[in-house]
């Protein structure tokens, strides 16, 4: 057994890292199809480490993954195109370095620009796994080791963020009206799909798959309102990075000593696990948006935005959404973490080593619900007013 670890161990170590490698260079790229390459081989990478999962069929979720991964990013690639033809029929030259882009942008919008855009968000949308192309997201997270989970949860979906991010900074000043419709339809129906099928979940790591479709759908909101809401989304992005972290890393420790994913065999959690226990709630708080965690002011600035963009079915709609996964998230997670236990065998004894890294996850979150250093709260300033923010 301890030979298979080993066998296992290098190759994961050097996926992990060239993982990391290609996020990092993609973060920093000034390249729109540098980017796009980037994001394609983080996807290359974590696949064969999805396939590493020790539940029913990882190497077929893996397949689908990479299947689902490539088509949304030929999706971008063909948008990508898109733009390119639009400013070539305008006697433009496209640059794709993003500072320089904006010079090959023909204004007014025409058809292939506004076709290009749609592609783009929509490819980059389903990496993000807001609807309808989410499909991938539930069955990966939970077929995927936990630490991979982790990555794709809280580093990979990221670099997708960027991508959009970049894309908006370029085109934020036109097609403003279109671009903000595809985002709400597409935030609208994730919060929708997000809210049915936590309700009817339960199974932990898939419960919180469908979480991050929900917060999905809140950034797709967000961005849609821009302005007001952009600083809130800003946040909200680095905040649920930590959250995913903090829950899939937690959830790792939970199936390590249950075995299972599922809701109905574990119970009484805080009493066996008392660190992942306590942990495990409070990134489940952090989740649902409470105070003092930073999704909280988050989710806040964003609801404002949106009221004051007076798009109020919008701003319904996320809070009948948000207000249902609260429910449904409590009715089946509160009773694991605080029921009876029944685990046959004593405490689990763990040491702080492990529970640290955790530990720095929640402090972070605390430190921007509550106070936010005034450096880090000009970048994200900074960041919020490059995509039209005020």
């Amino acid at each position: 057994m301890s030979k298979l670890l080993a066998d296992n161990l290098l190759p994961r170590a050097a996926l992990t890292v060239a993982f990391m490698v290609a996020m990092n260079l993609g973060v920093m790229a000034n390249n729109l199809l540098l980017l796009w390459a980037f994001i394609e081989l983080t996807t290359l990478c974590a696949a064969p480490l999805v396939a590493q999962g020790d539940t029913a069929a990882p190497r077929r979720v893996a397949w689908r993954y990479l299947l689902y991964s490539s088509v949304s990013l030929a999706l971008t690639f063909l948008g990508i195109m898109c733009l390119t033809r639009s400013a070539h029929l305008n006697g433009l030259e496209m640059s794709f370095m993003l500072d320089q882009m904006t010079a090959g942008v023909p204004s007014p919008a025409d058809g292939w620009q506004r076709f290009g855009l749609a592609l783009i968000l929509f490819g980059l949308g389903s990496k993000l796994g807001l609807a309808p192309l989410y499909g991938w997201m539930p069955e990966t997270y939970e077929a995927a080791p936990t630490s991979t989970s982790a990555l794709l949860a809280a580093v990979q979906f990221n670099i997708s963020v960027v991508a959009v991010l970049r894309v908006l900074q370029v085109f934020r000043w036109q097609n403003t009206d279109f671009v903000s419709q595809e985002l709400l339809l597409m935030g609208c129906l994730s919060l929708t799909v997000a809210a049915i099928q936590i309700m009817a979940s339960r199974n932990y790591k898939r419960l919180i798959a469908y979480a991050c479709v929900s917060s999905s759908g809140v950034i797709a909101l967000g961005l849609s309102v821009g302005k007001a809401a952009a600083y809130g989304v800003v946040l909200y992005i680095v905040s649920n990075a930590f959250v995913k972290a903090l829950l899939f890393l937690t959830a790792g420790r939970l199936r390590a000593v249950y075995g299972t994913n599922e809701v109905g065999a574990l119970s009484g959690v805080i009493r066996v696990l008392p660190f992942s226990g306590a942990l495990f709630a409070v990134g489940i708080f952090a989740l649902l948006g409470f105070p003092p965690f930073s999704s909280f002011l988050a989710e806040m600035l964003i609801l404002s935005g949106i009221v004051q963009a007076g798009n109020l079915l919008a701003f319904t709609l996320m809070c009948v959404a948000l207000t249902v996964i609260f429910v449904a998230t409590g009715r089946t997670i509160f009773p694991m973490i605080w029921g009876a236990s029944d685990y046959p065998g004593p405490q689990v004894t763990e040491t702080w080593v492990t529970a640290l890294p955790k530990l720095g996850f929640v402090s972070v979150l605390v430190m921007l619900g509550i106070y936010t250093p005034a450096r880090i709260s000009d970048l994200l300033m900074h960041v919020a007013l490059s995509i039209g923010g005020q």
